[in-house]
């Protein structure tokens, strides 16, 4: 027994509720479980019994043991002053409290107690993989929305202390968050303080010269070394060399990672097509929040590196003709991991619903992310076609599913509840 557990089972009352009495041998009414409480102080506030003849209303503190009143030290804490119940698992030791003692150990259906063994003990891909198929679809459903929605929420509270610390300047916020996705999980840290040594109101002034943009980008990677026999990367060096000097720029203190990842992937790419991507666009993200549909939105990420990188993944080894273009699967990946969780945030900025459906809908709209998470699923017989899927199933299998918190999770709650 946990007390995690033991809030649970009193909040929904998943215990025999005929002929209640203290362990005093009084008889008890709760007439309200209370609220659960998830700041400091008792479990659960607001609670209402009737007990010794009077109806009683304030809080209820659980334990699995009735000893851990006194090992918590709640006699000396004043949060604990308005105690009108205290709910214990078993009861180990007579503390003399001025307020009545219940005992729950053996009110509580050994099957309930078995289910919740049982999953916790689970190894598998996901906890209730033996039982998800027995829930019902509105619940799954519901799940899934619930989950997109916190998803997005978690990402927005990010973004807007991001434009907390850029002085609300959403273009910088949106560079910034567009580079880190861009880094790929490899260099996504490096790439941002790239983006964040390079604000985008410096880019502008050579957005005309790619030459000079791919410069500053390479350059504050430490991917440019001077005299080598690329011809390529010694221009890129020596405008580089100039413009550092010119705004003092400082190095980023991070590696860039070439190991374990697609050609297609690699950082030189990346950083070459977000300089074609500086060199192409204005003002991108005031061009997004005026799109009407993901379509058009896809469109202003359609670049290609220059002509140097069709022929190179990495300075000075020529590899055989290939358009760097940003794929489709890459253009998806910044639409659901900067796109629109950006987009999300401005609309709960400015309070206008309308631009927060339309960063659900865009999501709704693109193809769901092909991941070991995502295949899980799909293995489990759930669907997964549409990207508002895949993010939710990504958010529900690591902040619920990785860390067994079924008792906070509709599914797990359907499994347990069931006859």
């Amino acid at each position: 027994m946990t007390e995690k557990l033991l809030q649970f089972i009193w909040q929904f009352r998943h215990f025999d509720l005929a002929h209640l009495q203290t362990e005093d041998g009084d008889p008890l009414q709760i007439l309200h479980p209370g609220t659960l409480n998830n700041n400091q102080g008792p479990d659960f506030l607001n609670a209402r019994i009737h007990c010794r003849g009077t109806t009683w209303a304030g809080n209820i503190e659980l334990h699995v043991l009735s000893s851990q009143w006194k090992l918590h030290k709640h006699d000396d804490d004043p949060n604990y002053k308005n105690i009108i119940l205290h709910v214990v698992w078993q009861h180990d030791a007579d503390l003399n409290l001025p307020f009545p003692t219940f005992v729950l150990g053996g009110r509580v259906p050994l099957l309930f107690l078995n289910r919740y063994d049982q999953l916790m003990k689970e190894q598998g891909f996901i906890a209730c993989e033996k039982n998800i198929s027995q829930v019902p679809e509105i619940i799954l459903l519901s799940r899934i929305d619930s989950m997109l929605a916190e998803r997005l929420q978690q990402r927005a509270d990010r973004i807007l202390t991001s434009l907390q610390n850029n002085k609300a300047h959403w273009e910088e916020v949106f560079w910034q968050t567009l580079c880190r996705s861009l880094g790929t999980k490899v260099n996504e840290s490096a790439f941002e303080a790239i983006a964040k040594t390079l604000p985008i109101s410096l880019l502008a002034k050579h957005k005309h010269n790619l030459v000079q943009v791919e410069a500053l980008l390479m350059g504050q990677a430490g991917l440019l070394s001077a005299g080598t026999k690329d011809a390529y990367q010694n221009m890129l060096c020596k405008e580089y060399h100039f413009l550092k000097k010119k705004y003092t720029l400082a190095g980023i203190g991070l590696p860039i990672h070439f190991l374990r990842m697609r050609p297609a992937n690699f950082p030189t790419i990346r950083l070459a097509q977000l300089a074609a991507l500086i060199n192409e666009s204005q003002k991108l993200f005031s061009k997004i929040r005026e799109a009407t549909d993901v379509q058009q939105v896809q469109q202003l990420f359609t670049i290609t590196a220059n002509d140097y990188w069709h022929y190179h993944y990495r300075f000075g080894e020529e590899t055989p003709f290939k358009e760097k273009q940003l794929g489709r699967q890459m253009i998806h990946g910044i639409l659901i991991n900067t796109v629109i969780p950006i987009l999300y945030a401005y609309g709960q900025y400015h309070q206008n619903e309308k631009i927060k459906e339309k960063a659900i809908t865009w999501m709704q709209q693109l193809p769901a992310e092909k991941n070991s998470i995502t295949n899980g699923f799909k293995i489990l017989g759930l669907r997964c076609v549409k990207a508002s899927e895949s993010q939710a199933y990504l958010q529900l299998k690591n902040e619920y599913c990785n860390h067994k918190r079924c008792l906070q999770c509709s599914i797990g709650n359907a499994i347990l509840k069931m006859k």
